[in-house]
């Protein structure tokens, strides 16, 4: 019995110690089968799956270096490089003599020209492992990427010595040959490569490759044949021969090989996508369009080709078409950024602007990071009268991406509406290094110079832009205002004639010529100089605007309507044409009709705010003052930081006892918006009168009377505050000098009373 006792102790460690054993070996156990279904899914290029073994690998074992490894390669299939980087370093942190992971960060960071680093990484492995020959190629492509190719085509010579029989080292020492000038050994490395190694689609591209840069096209051909050959699955060695035939100028001959691919490759998008994508990019859109709904009918579930089939039915204009397709992807994956934005897109154009918004905004939510998002929501937000959002966005997206032209040509045609020189300047530059051979950037670059005075950068900028685009018409009509600034009105006259000879619907150049006329005092020339334009482009709604514009200068009212009415008939989006239309009529004393096309513009452009200041204006003149505070309101609803309409809506509310307090913020903002202008200096001045802040009022006030002392009412309201602050000598001054302006002004009694000494209680 005692024995047994004795025993038991031992018998419970011996237990114990098993159970330990046993749960680290289940542990192990499960470690090594998740690796190995890791390696196994990778093998089989199942890489999505691959990498959730490996995470699992890594969250039982955070210093697996085969984890950190196998999950970088995964990530490098789907081209995260900045991921897969972290994890190489993880793994060679966690194993330094990790070889694989090693090299294939030296790799990752020669790409990245990072050549002294992975220079570092070829020593660190060579010095494990001497006889390593793919480091030693490493070594020499690093030397070579860091200048020094005499030293690098040596050491590519050790790691031939190393493995006569490699052919990737044939094609390093073929390449830094070609680099050395000495061809004759290049063609012949690449022709060893070959032979060790016939089947190798890589080294057939590389050779094809070289004898292309020597415009060698039959020896080139040959290779490339011969990759198509060896891998007619592969798109590659179709796609660097149709490149091979472009380069000698036989297009028909690269479209003959991309629809061979296009009907021989079935299983790989890139592939049959090719033939498409050739098409849009030699602009031959209606050929593309057919070519996508080809491969969409064949591949209705590849959402590659639902994407380009999109694209090209955008870049069309075929919008409910896109439309169809796009929802049909949404449908089956309502999160999808690229197909939200799309959507988006297509409702902005479609003149949806405020439906768009919540669809881009969705996009930008399910991809925070994509700059065509941004840059889509911010064309929505713009549309919708929000050029604050439309800017943040506009900036966001070149963040994003710099290089990226359009955010950064929205941001300079902002910049230029709103004078803001330095993000124009900023903007401008940006275009210029993004799309050097386009005028775009040069003209807005232009525009700033000008403002800010120097008129010679600006004609540098301007030639620039006509070197690179001989035949932009806008070039020569910017040309010629800023010779119209200098006041060589001849030379202008040229520049403008050259426009209208580029392009005949130049409205811009043809304004700039009748301007010219007028100030010579030759309306009539004027008058001829347009209708013969019109003649050349009947159909052209601007120039009617114009022609309307130089009939109004004639005196000829009847026919200014005639114009501005076609104009807004030809283009229902011409708002000027309705404001000259409507404005035109109300000084004939037509108002109620100014009144009907207003109306009418609004309905065909509801987002533009001038339109209900402008038509608010009519009614407050009518003396209709609640329908104007309702067409004001409307305009602050479609831009809330309106200047014009917080003017006129603040003074509305001011004479016809509306909140005092929102009054005096509309005129706040009015101000911020329109500092320079005499009309919101008053509003301010007479918000803070009614809110009993006279010295405030004073000093406004003052600021309205010196700029325009000819404005009776701006007296008058000065005079009323230097009365309510008590200081009646300068109320009698401001007063009087209010009748003498005009004798019969609309408050002369309530003047009167008060130079009387009469108390007057507003």
């Amino acid at each position: 019995m005692s024995g047994t006792y004795r025993t038991w102790p031992r018998i419970v460690l011996v237990l114990a110690l098993c159970l330990e054993a046993g749960c680290a070996f289940s542990h192990e156990a499960r470690e090594k089968r998740h690796l190995e279904r890791a390696h196994s899914y990778f093998d089989k290029g199942k890489y999505r799956e691959a990498t959730i073994e490996y995470e699992n690998v890594i969250q039982m074992d955070s210093k697996s270096s085969e984890g950190h490894f196998g999950l970088a390669q995964c990530l490098l299939k789907f081209s995260d490089f900045p991921h897969a980087f972290q994890e190489l370093l993880s793994a060679v942190e966690n194993d330094p003599s990790n070889w694989k992971a090693q090299l294939t960060l030296g790799n990752l960071l020669l790409a990245g020209h990072h050549n002294a680093e992975a220079h570092e990484r070829a020593l660190t492995i060579l010095k494990g492992e001497p006889s390593n020959v793919e480091a030693q190629t490493l070594l020499a492509a690093s030397d070579a990427a860091g200048g020094n190719l005499p030293q690098s085509i040596a050491e590519a010579g050790v790691a031939l010595q190393m493995d006569p029989d490699r052919s990737a080292s044939y094609v390093l020492m073929a390449e830094l040959k070609e680099k050395d000038k000495d061809l004759p050994a290049a063609e012949q490395n690449y022709g060893k490569a070959v032979s060790l190694d016939p089947k190798s689609v890589s080294t057939l591209l590389s050779f094809g490759a070289f004898y292309a840069r020597q415009h060698r096209w039959i020896d080139a051909q040959k290779q490339l044949e011969a990759a198509i050959t060896v891998a007619p699955q592969d798109p590659m060695p179709r796609a660097a021969l149709a490149r091979l035939y472009l380069d000698q100028g036989q297009k028909d001959m690269a479209e003959q090989v991309l629809r061979d691919a296009s009907s021989t490759i079935t299983d790989n998008s890139a592939g049959y996508r090719m033939l498409g994508e050739f098409f849009v990019a030699q602009g031959q859109l209606d050929k593309a369009a057919e070519e996508f709904a080809t491969q969409h009918s064949r591949h209705p579930k590849d959402v590659a080709v639902t994407k380009m089939y999109i694209d090209v039915l955008l870049l069309q204009n075929h919008l409910d078409q896109a439309a169809t397709l796009t929802d049909a992807l949404l449908k089956n994956s309502p999160s999808d950024a690229e197909a939200l934005t799309d959507r988006g897109d297509i409702l902005t154009r479609q003149g949806k602007a405020g439906d768009a918004i919540p669809v881009l905004e969705a996009a930008v939510k399910s991809a925070p990071n994509s700059p065509v998002a941004h840059y889509h929501l911010g064309v929505a937000y713009a549309a919708n009268a929000n050029l604050g959002q439309a800017q943040t966005e506009w900036q966001e997206a070149v963040r994003l991406r710099p290089g990226m032209a359009e955010p950064q040509r929205a941001l300079a045609t902002l910049a230029s509406r709103k004078g803001d020189m330095a993000m124009l300047v900023a903007s401008s530059e940006q275009l210029i290094q993004i799309e050097p051979h386009s005028s775009e950037g040069y003209i807005f670059h232009a525009r700033a110079l000008l403002l800010k005075g120097d008129r010679a950068g600006a004609e540098a900028d301007l030639k620039k832009a006509m070197e690179v685009a001989p035949r932009d018409s806008t070039v020569y009509s910017r040309m010629g205002d800023l010779r119209v600034f200098e006041k060589q009105f001849d030379d202008a006259a040229k520049f403008y004639s050259q426009a209208l000879a580029l392009n005949p619907a130049a409205a811009d150049a043809l304004a700039g010529l009748v301007n010219i006329d007028l100030k010579n005092n030759q309306p009539g020339q004027a008058l001829q100089r347009v209708q013969a334009q019109i003649a050349r482009v009947p159909q052209s709604s601007a120039l009617y605007l114009l022609l309307g514009q130089v009939e109004l200068r004639n005196k000829d009212a009847a026919k200014a309507i005639e114009a501005f009415q076609k104009a807004t008939d030809l283009d229902r989006n011409n708002v000027m044409a309705f404001m000259f239309l409507a404005n035109t009529e109300a000084s004939r004393g037509s108002v109620d009709q100014a009144i009907a096309n207003y109306q009418q513009a609004i309905q065909q452009n509801p987002k533009d705010a001038r339109l209900y200041v402008f038509l608010g204006s009519l009614f407050e003149a009518r003396g209709d003052w609640q329908q104007a505070e309702d067409q004001y309101q409307q305009a602050l609803q479609v831009q809330p930081d309106y200047p014009v309409a917080a003017n006129n809506l603040a003074y509305q509310m001011l004479e016809h006892g509306g909140n005092v307090n929102v009054a005096l913020s509309l005129a706040q903002t009015a101000r911020r918006g329109l500092p320079d202008l005499p009309n919101s200096a008053d509003t301010l001045g007479w918000a803070y009168y009614y809110q009993g802040a006279f010295s405030s009022a004073i000093s406004t006030l003052q600021e309205a009377v010196s700029a325009n002392p000819q404005n009776a009412t701006y007296h008058y309201h000065l005079g009323m505050a230097y009365e309510k602050a008590n200081n009646y000598a300068m109320a009698k001054k401001e007063l009087e000098d209010t009748l003498q302006i005009s004798p019969n002004y609309s408050h002369a009694d309530e003047i009167r009373k008060v130079l009387s000494g009469t108390p007057v209680t507003n």
